[in-house]
């Protein structure tokens, strides 16, 4: 599991609806919340953190804390 998926487990998201409103794919959703490798972009991560009210920055800052 991502950073991003801990953070989709804390606040019970619904992938499905983070698809819809962002316009990713629910596979690309998932990929990016399960799988360590796969590469998030900022646009990517800016569209997810509008869609489930988080701070962008603060997102980033958490999902990229190991970098």
């Amino acid at each position: 599991m991502t950073r991003l998926g801990e953070v989709f487990n804390r606040k019970s998201i619904n992938k499905a609806e983070v698809a819809r409103k962002t316009g990713l794919s629910s596979p690309r959703i998932s990929e990016l919340t399960i799988n360590p490798k796969t590469k998030l972009t900022a646009a990517e991560l800016y569209l997810i953190a509008r869609a489930i009210d988080e701070d962008p920055c603060k997102l980033l800052d958490y999902v990229c804390q190991d970098l």
